[in-house]
């Protein structure tokens, strides 16, 4: 599934990204394949998404959500 549609408070594991620019800008920012990651809020209309990746908050918009593809825990 991709992050993007993960509900708030639930938490998955990174599995992959789609492969584009994007992806380098995601590593360098803690999310790796096999990090655990949670999702803390999400905005009133959906973006941007909050969440919390190798102990620290992250707010991604939802079109840069949709790149990554997780698995929930």
């Amino acid at each position: 599934m991709k992050l993007s549609s993960l509900a708030t408070g639930k938490s998955a594991i990174i599995i992959e990204f789609e492969k584009d620019d994007l992806h380098i800008k995601l590593m360098e920012m803690g999310c790796v394949p096999g990090e655990t990651v949670k999702i803390e809020k999400i905005a009133p209309l959906g973006d941007p998404i909050s969440i919390m990746v190798a102990g620290y908050n992250l707010s991604l918009r939802k079109t840069e959500a949709d790149h990554i593809w997780v698995e929930e825990i």
